[in-house]
This record gives structure tokens, C-alpha cells and sequence, in this order.
């Protein structure tokens, strides 16, 4: 690891006016979450798809909660065990450590579902989860605009990945559905995440310079969070830090760190002591 570059990310954290935290799935990683790149990396988490040839892609289409409900939720149920029963890494602590330390306003933009923030103690006002949250529900016809907290529980099948018992929707009582953005999804209810946005847009609003957004795990697959941090960045005098051990590479003067996110904050942190 470049020192130069440790001791240049340490000192635009304590210069910083405001931080925001952006967030992809390399974030679950040191939790023991599993990365999903490319097929084998969802295979390895999921060996039972690949004896049916059935990518991340493919267990993520909202088709399926029509066709086989039980098929669905036996992909979606076992996540939804797996984030319950995490525990979020060290990382989280230095983040918020670091945010009273030096009293900074902070949000954080994330694509994953997994709700690891929240269990981390990120307060609920200041996360904005753009693909949604396994943790809610909502109709799949959709019958109306309800989401609601997800606290089934599911009893999965993990031989042949079939729920044996799944939700339904509070009103209509067709079957319910993760409130996540899928693959070709047009019937995800995105208000929740609407909501969230607007709370990020008065953050941003009344954001203290210079910004400093710290950026981790997020890849180029999906770049919703990459194109994120670099758009915030082009303003006067913010800085991004790229956390990221395969896709480090950042736009000219702004500090690339090509190592997992739970590395990447403890060498920080220990040059900030």
C-alpha cells in the first residue's frame, strides 16, 4: 500500500466539512457477505443454482414470483436469514467513530439490500438505499403503494432452494415481494427510496465544505454508486476516496486505496493516530 497515498486520504478526512459514506457490495465482504461477480463468485455462494445453470440474474428476476413464488422466495428467503444473522464488520465502528471524532454531518448511499448499516447503528434518516431493502415488503401485482417491514419468518428448503412457507400481501393477499429493485423489475415501488432521496438532497443542500466522500466496494458491473461519488466530487474542493480492491481506479487527483474496505479504514485509522 502506498503510505502517501494513506497519509493524503487521513488528511482529507480531518479536513473535511461533511462526509458521505457510498457504499456497493464489496462493503458485505468482510462481514463474510458473499460477492456475487460474475457467475462463479454467485455460484460459490449459491453451489445449488449452478447445478441448475441459474445465475444472479436469473435468481433475481421478478418473473419468478408469479411463476414458481416458492422458487422465488427460496432465493430471497435465504438472503434474508444470511443479512439477519450478520454482523457488521469493523469498518462500520471506525465510520462512526470518525464521524464524532471530528463532528462531521454524514449520509450514506448505498446499493446493497442488506440493511447492514441500520444494524450497525447508521440512523434510518441519513441512509439512502437505491435499490431497496430486503427488510420490506410490498404487493408483487402491486394491488396498491403500501410497503411494509419484513419480519417473516421464512422456511427455506436450502436442498432445492424452495420456501416452504412465504408472505402475502396485507391487502389483496396475492404474494408479497422483497421491496428491492430486480432485473427488468417494473413493478418495484420506489417510494421508500424516494423518500430517502429527498433526505439526501436536503443533506446535500446544506452540505459544510469541502465534501469528502468516501466510497467503498462499489464496482463498474452496475456503476449506479461509481458515477455517484464522481459526480459529487466535481464540486470545488471535495475529494473522493476509492476503497476497492480489483476496480481502484479514480479520476485525476482524487486518492485510490486498491484494497478491501475493512483494510482500507484500519490503515487510515492508523494514520490518523
Amino acid at each position: 500500500m502506498d503510505h502517501l497515498k494513506i497519509s493524503e486520504a487521513a488528511a482529507a478526512l480531518t479536513g473535511a466539512g461533511t462526509l458521505l459514506i457510498t457504499a456497493g457490495a464489496g462493503m458485505g465482504v468482510d462481514s463474510g457477505l458473499p460477492d456475487f461477480r460474475g457467475p462463479q463468485g454467485f455460484w460459490r455462494a449459491y453451489p445449488m443454482y449452478q447445478r441448475l445453470g441459474i445465475n444472479f440474474v436469473d435468481a433475481a428476476n421478478p418473473q419468478h414470483f408469479a411463476d414458481n413464488p416458492a422458487f422465488a422466495w427460496g432465493f430471497y428467503g435465504h438472503r434474508t436469514h444470511l443479512y439477519r444473522h450478520t454482523v457488521p464488520h469493523r469498518g462500520f465502528t471506525l465510520l462512526q467513530d470518525w464521524i464524532a471524532r471530528y463532528s462531521l454531518r454524514c449520509f450514506v448511499v448505498t446499493s446493497n439490500v442488506d440493511g447492514q448499516f441500520q444494524k450497525a447503528g447508521f440512523a434510518e434518516g441519513e441512509i439512502l438505499e437505491v435499490h431497496g431493502s430486503i427488510h420490506h415488503l410490498q404487493c408483487t401485482v402491486p394491488c396498491g403503494g403500501d410497503i411494509w417491514a419484513n419480519d417473516q419468518e421464512l422456511a427455506v428448503d436450502y436442498a432445492t432452494m424452495q420456501a416452504q412457507r412465504f408472505p402475502h400481501c396485507l391487502h389483496c393477499g396475492a404474494v408479497a415481494r422483497p421491496n428491492i429493485l430486480m432485473f427488468g423489475d417494473n413493478a418495484w415501488l420506489s417510494e421508500r427510496a424516494a423518500c430517502q432521496q429527498q433526505g439526501f438532497n436536503r443533506f446535500l443542500a446544506s452540505a459544510e465544505a469541502p465534501l469528502l466522500v468516501i466510497e467503498l466496494g462499489a464496482g463498474t458491473a452496475i456503476p449506479t454508486i461509481r458515477h455517484l461519488s464522481e459526480r459529487l466530487t466535481r464540486r470545488d474542493g471535495s475529494r473522493l476516496i476509492r476503497i476497492n480492491p480489483r476496480e481502484a481506479q479514480v479520476p485525476a487527483g482524487q486518492i485510490s486505496l486498491p484494497v478491501g474496505a475493512l483494510e482500507g479504514l484500519k490503515q487510515i485509522e492508523a494514520a490518523l493516530q
